[in-house]
């Protein structure tokens, strides 16, 4: 793909803490619009490879572009402003009413209230929320379900090219969880948005991706379409594979 199509790239990326690498030689490219999900079990690297592109993390050796530009040379308030954050925990303010958590960003940006109200009542309805209803409610009112939704409309508000998604749909109950998958998918192709999501959930893997990259030991190790992941022949994808089969086996 041409450079200008490339959102995020990993050149030879490690990071160490006490002289243990938590990941190795990442070398990957993640392009404009797409949706790529870092798929892996608890402590195989996931969180820190995500964590690396906002620059929560810097690189011990090698780096990470973001449009081009190594994270280290931008300004780190100036780069998570263009990153949207959406974790599991929504992180949502609870003395803040919904209307004052989605248009926090946009009021820090500078934005003029009018713009701001208009761009929370537009989001608020993106998520699937009525603003009438939902806009003047503070996040102990709402459902697990219905913050997530929030916390999503939070991390658009400001328009960011790219949003890092850290198992956000975690803690929901299946049914809700899946409604939100599916809504997000649609949203995501609908905005042309490039997402990173991170989960240790094959079946979300496989809803959301447009690529999947398998991280295990801190490497990355299967990189590709769902079709390509299916025919890999690394142990822990089989694992992966054989692991989906077994749930569509059951049902």
């Amino acid at each position: 793909m041409p450079q200008n199509q490339i959102a995020v790239e990993f050149r030879n990326v490690t990071f160490s803490r006490n002289h243990r690498p938590l990941v190795s030689n990442l070398n990957f490219s993640i392009h404009q619009g797409e949706a790529l999900v870092l798929l892996g079990r608890s402590g195989s690297g996931k969180t820190t490879t995500m964590k690396l592109i906002n620059r929560l993390f810097t690189p011990t050796q090698g780096e990470v572009l973001f449009d081009g530009v190594p994270t280290t040379q931008w300004d780190e308030i100036k780069l998570r402003r263009k990153i949207g954050y959406v974790i599991q925990e929504t992180g949502l303010f609870p003395h803040f009413t919904v209307e004052r958590n989605v248009g926090l960003v946009p009021a820090l940006e500078g934005w003029k209230p009018k713009q701001i109200k208009t761009r929370v009542y537009e989001l608020l309805q993106l998520v699937g929320l009525n603003p009438e209803q939902f806009a003047r409610r503070y996040p102990h009112e709402l459902s697990g379900g219905q913050k997530q939704r929030v916390g999503v409309a939070r991390a658009l508000a400001a328009d960011p090219p790219v949003l890092l998604m850290d198992e956000p749909f975690g803690a929901l109950d299946p049914i809700t969880r899946l409604e939100i998958q599916q809504e997000f998918r649609r949203l995501q192709q609908e905005l042309g948005k490039t997402v990173v999501f991170v989960t240790h959930d094959i079946q979300e893997a496989f809803v959301l991706a447009s690529r999947i990259g398998l991280i295990y030991g801190g490497e990355l190790v299967v990189l590709g379409t769902k079709d390509e992941f299916i025919n890999s022949q690394h142990p822990e994808s089989l694992a992966f594979v054989q692991c989906l089969r077994s749930l569509q086996d059951t049902l």
